[in-house]
């Protein structure tokens, strides 16, 4: 996920990475993650699309106007 200034944050441990390049990363659902360590990275590929699920869901909260209704609809 990209995060401020350029910076990429880790998925799993929400670890901000300054510079990406030489840390582990894969890509799912043509989009490329990276990660602070090997360990990271496998725990996403165990749950993928929970992870992306989650960040779907975080920037739903940032970009909704007003309250924001959690659970199924």
């Amino acid at each position: 996920m990209k995060g401020v200034q350029g910076r990429h944050l880790d998925p799993v441990c929400g670890r901000h990475l300054e510079e990406p390049e030489g840390q582990p990363s894969t890509e799912y659902k043509k989009r490329r993650y990276f990660f602070c360590s090997e360990r990271c990275r496998s725990a996403f590929e165990k749950q993928a699309e929970r992870f992306r699920l989650n960040e779907l869901a975080r920037a739903g909260a940032l970009l909704s106007p007003g309250r924001v209704r959690w659970g199924i609809s």
